[in-house]
């Protein structure tokens, strides 16, 4: 069976796929149907046509596209590809959430009766529709709906996701496949010690955005942590645009001292990179699957979500106790 998966930017780069966690998640689930005898094509866009083959037995398929203004238009190569070389027998799957792109694609795979499912990686929660609101309401109602009420199928990564499906009307099936580790990712025990310094370490390691994130949250719950424990506080990830405000909303709350800001490094896995703190933060106000949480549970690490947060102290008193 051939598989195609549609993510808009997608390169065959270790780094480039270990930069982002929907990249991770392409690359796992290519892996998964590899493995599963399936023929497998990740179609992306960019500034050049190329094909590449993954070591890992995938190929990757690139199509230029150089426009200005692409957002509501995908690489024009995809018109005659799709019209002559798949078929109802094949399947697409379309790698994202409210991405005008997908729309474009949606309407050719439609147009030649093409087969898709959709995986937008993020539930379809309360949460995601509240930053925007004025924009994501009306394209929620004029396109994006669409998109998931004609798919073959909707890929979640957790049952439960479903119910918020349901709750805006959509009863297209939704199938739920959950992110995983490969046996490369487990590392043995003993680079897992526990630090020896008397002050916890925290870690958030992702996209530094606020909103989808939490970090907001995450700084403000950290405020009320010092009250009774010492501690610090490290975010390392790449800015989308929020760092600034961030670092100024740890200034007022007096945390500048306690909180670091590191660069993204995608030089190292990341349960290595997760091994060097005490306690991993996920403060997310919504997630699909949270693969960082896996990671530190690959990294031998607790890990603290904001709604876990009364057992914070427990936490960070064992990872003294134990350091």
């Amino acid at each position: 069976m051939r598989i195609y998966i549609y993510m808009r930017s997608y390169k065959p780069n270790f780094k480039y796929i270990n930069s982002e966690g929907t990249r991770k998640a392409v690359h796992g689930l290519a892996l998964g149907l590899v493995s599963c005898k399936a023929e497998v094509t990740v179609l992306c866009e960019g500034d050049t046509d190329e094909i590449s083959e993954m070591p890992e037995g995938y190929r990757i398929q690139q199509f230029r596209n150089t426009q200005k203004h692409k957002k509501f238009k995908v690489a024009d190569g995809f018109n005659p590809f799709i019209k002559n070389w798949l078929n109802h027998k094949d399947l697409v799957i379309l790698s994202g959430i409210f991405q005008p792109n997908i729309y474009s694609l949606y309407c050719l795979l439609r147009r030649y009766g093409i087969p898709y499912i959709v995986l937008p990686h993020d539930p379809y929660n309360p949460a995601i529709f509240s930053k925007n609101a004025h924009l994501k309401w009306p394209y929620w109602y004029l396109i994006e709906r669409w998109v998931l009420k004609h798919a073959t199928a909707i890929q979640v990564l957790d049952a439960r996701h479903g119910s918020f499906l349901r709750d805006l009307k959509i009863e297209t099936p939704a199938i739920a496949v959950p992110n995983g580790f490969s046996q490369k990712d487990i590392y043995p025990e003993d680079l897992f010690n526990w630090n020896s310094d008397d002050i916890p370490n925290l870690l958030f390691l992702g996209r530094i955005d606020a909103h989808n994130k939490g970090l907001d949250l995450l700084l403000d719950a950290f405020a009320q942590v010092l009250e009774t424990v010492d501690a610090r506080l490290t975010l390392q990830g790449s800015d989308k645009g929020d760092k600034t405000s961030l670092k100024n909303r740890a200034m007022h709350l007096s945390l500048a001292d306690k909180i670091s800001f590191l660069e993204p490094n995608y030089d190292i896995s990341t349960p290595l990179m997760i091994k060097d703190y005490d306690i991993f933060c996920l403060p997310s106000r919504f997630e699909g699957f949270g693969l960082s949480a896996l990671e530190a549970m690959l990294a031998a690490r607790v890990y603290w979500c904001l709604r876990l947060q009364a057992l914070l102290l427990m936490f960070m008193q064992a990872a003294v106790v134990l350091s």
